[in-house]
């Protein structure tokens, strides 16, 4: 038995509707979307006064799994995934042990498929360990189903490494992500460098930390005309270098997180360790230099780098908690509140940012449009309703969100994965 969704206004990355329209989901695809269609021998789900969007996409998630299943499952990551509104979420490497080998990607696809709630895509690691020394089997992570590979983490700082890397990976199709980060340069720094930095007399990061290595991995690419996609953009600088790029052809994509358009390094001066990040939370100026990225293109992706912490990880002091927040369940709400209702994007750049181009960048050709044909992956969103972000309320194992207790706008009403409801807002 398929499902109708019933007088729903659908949102592309390219149309908002003029009028609602009744979609038909059957054996995990969108088979007909038409004005008005009988409902005889469906389920029907009723969405007067929503927007139908294609199933988000975050393209940055940490799930922590295998080794730390204390801070976050598969499980609970993919459940706090559907209530945020993502069908799809890409898994970093930097668990214990690495997804470095086929055996471990197998693994982590057994348990997604296990699970069954959102489409969990592993992302193999660059270099074995992520350690920087060797490059992985990049065939056999292709092979195993890696949708990109990444040292998240971690940045590969030797230059002949990356070099390789991009030459291996551009004939098996592999995207290549970035973490942009010069560990010399940033030598265990915990936040920006700048006046808040001196201020609180913690150790500040300097701004060309990240943008040294977008510019290399800018020029790497330009040599070799190779694809590369750039992990949490955060500065005024590296948004002019990828601009420039962009103009001069250069094959080069990247992604901004919630955080970064939302919060500045003034807010550290509470001591939050929820506000400690990497990147770090940067300057006003910096902050609107995202905003104006992701309003003229220059970012493709808003990913919420989600990344659990243990309470306990968490209620050390500033310098010894660990780097990172929870975000898969805000993200959709702080877009919604600080992007879309201020007007600094639209609804369609909204979805062309959580949904399109991430399908488009990663190669998901099936994904990212409600169209017929295309996968029955649907985010069903409540545009003016108001909620409190609550601790006891995460889907999330962990806790670590900076934004507890904060108001947003644009709340979730139902994420459907494969044409199967794994999340509905009865509230």
């Amino acid at each position: 038995m398929g499902i109708i969704i019933k007088n729903g206004i659908i949102v592309n990355s390219d149309d908002i509707a003029d009028s609602t329209s009744d979609i038909l989901l059957e054996h995990g695809k969108i088979i007909r979307i038409s004005r008005r269609m009988k409902t005889t021998g469906h389920d029907v789900i009723d969405v007067a006064g929503k927007l139908v969007l294609p199933g988000l996409i975050d393209c940055h998630v940490h799930l922590r799994q295998p080794g730390r299943e204390d801070k976050e499952t598969i499980e609970t990551g993919a459940m706090a995934a559907a209530k945020g509104g993502f069908t799809t979420i890409m898994c970093m490497p930097n668990t214990t042990p690495v997804l470095d080998n086929e055996m471990i990607i197998e693994a982590v696809k057994k348990e997604a498929a296990r699970v069954g709630v959102v489409n969990v895509l592993p992302v193999g690691s660059i270099t074995k360990g992520m350690k920087g020394e060797q490059l992985t089997d990049m065939y056999e992570l292709r092979a195993a189903g890696c949708v990109a590979l990444s040292d998240d983490g971690r940045c590969v700082f030797n230059s002949q490494l990356m070099y390789l890397a991009m030459q291996y990976a551009k004939p098996l199709g592999l995207l290549l992500v970035e973490h942009c980060q010069d560990e010399f340069l940033s030598n265990n720094a915990v936040m920006n460098e700048g006046f808040y930095s001196t201020l609180l007399g913690l150790k500040g990061d300097p701004a060309v930390a990240e943008t040294v290595i977008v510019a290399r991995d800018i020029e790497l690419a330009r040599y070799l005309d190779v694809k590369i996609h750039f992990q949490h953009i955060s500065l005024n600088r590296s948004v002019e270098l990828i601009s420039r790029a962009k103009q001069d052809g250069v094959k080069v994509t990247a992604e901004a997180c919630p955080h970064h358009f939302t919060l500045t390094d003034k807010d550290v001066s509470s001591f939050d360790t929820n506000t400690k990040v990497y990147p770090p939370l940067r300057t006003d100026e910096d902050v609107d230099a995202i905003k104006k990225g992701l309003q003229n293109g220059v970012i493709d992706c808003i990913a919420s780098d989600h990344a659990p912490h243990t309470v306990e990880e968490k209620e050390k002091g500033f310098a010894e908690a660990p780097f990172g927040m929870i975000g898969l369940e805000t993200s959709l709400g702080l877009v919604m509140t600080e992007l879309v209702d201020k007007g600094i994007i639209s609804l369609t750049q909204m979805v062309d940012k959580m949904s399109t181009s991430p399908a488009r960048i990663f190669g998901l050709e099936t994904k990212g449009v409600v169209k017929e044909g295309y996968d029955a992956d649907i985010t069903i969103i409540d545009p003016e309703a108001e909620w409190e972000v609550k601790a006891e309320e995460f889907m999330s194992k962990s806790k670590n969100s900076p934004f507890i207790g904060r108001r947003l706008k644009g709340k979730v009403d139902m994420t459907i994965c494969k044409g199967k409801v794994v999340y509905r807002d009865y509230i």
